[in-house]
Parts: C-alpha cells; sequence; structure tokens
C-alpha cells in the first residue's frame, strides 16, 4: 500500500478546520487494485481500473478551492484542496461517488492536492 498524503498550506489549513479537514484524516491511499481518496468526512473509493488518466493541475483559486470539498457545476468534478499550487487530477471512465452521501451525484473526475503528484500518477499507473 502506498499512501500519499496531502499538502496543506497554512491558509488552506485554517479555512478547512470548521469542516474537520486536517492532515491527520487526509490522504489518497492505492492499495491492491483500489485508489481511496479520504478528505475529512469526504472519502472516494474506486478500482483501478476506473482511472482512465491523470492530470497535473496548478494555480487554484482560494476561494473556490479552500475549506470543504468542492463540486464544480461546470463539469460536476469534486475537488480535495489544501493548497492552491499543484494537485493531480484523476478522470474517470465511470463518475463515482464522492460528495453526496446518498450518491446520488456522481463525479467523472476528483483533483487531490497530495504532496508528491508525480509519485501518486506513477503508482496509479503501475496498479
Amino acid at each position: 500500500m502506498s499512501t500519499f498524503p496531502f499538502r496543506f498550506d497554512r491558509a488552506y489549513r485554517l479555512a478547512s478546520l470548521p469542516f474537520g479537514v486536517h492532515p491527520g484524516n487526509c490522504a489518497v491511499r492505492v492499495s491492491g487494485d483500489e485508489v481511496v481518496a479520504r478528505f475529512g468526512l469526504w472519502t472516494v473509493r474506486t478500482p483501478l481500473s476506473n482511472i482512465k488518466d491523470t492530470q497535473v493541475t496548478r494555480g487554484y483559486t482560494f476561494v473556490k478551492a479552500a475549506g470543504p470539498a468542492r463540486l464544480s457545476f461546470a463539469d460536476r468534478g469534486l475537488t480535495f484542496a489544501t493548497n492552491g499550487d499543484e494537485g493531480l487530477c484523476l478522470c474517470f471512465h465511470e463518475p463515482v461517488r464522492g460528495i453526496d452521501p446518498a450518491g446520488l451525484l456522481r463525479h467523472p473526475g476528483l483533483t487531490v492536492t497530495v504532496a508528491d503528484c508525480a509519485g501518486l500518477a506513477a503508482a496509479l499507473r503501475a496498479g
């Protein structure tokens, strides 16, 4: 199993705390045939075979990314952001559950701001 912790900037960490998001409950884990991304109360779990592609993305706006899990109204993508500098976007073959506890809303992609984006991308490819 490989674990990829999130990289927290001070401002993002402060904005996330009221939503129960902190370094102790945020990580992406790749094990066996599954990837699990945890961000406080929110969890995305999917088989590695559901990962279609990954892409490093940069330059998130604080007001659009800081705090709780964020839903894009444009494409229903989900963002777990702890810094505005860099993250890894995971694109899925089949949309996944994430922000909605009932699972009615599905996400075609998930962006995670882990400390080692290149390492996570490599682990997902190797899986």
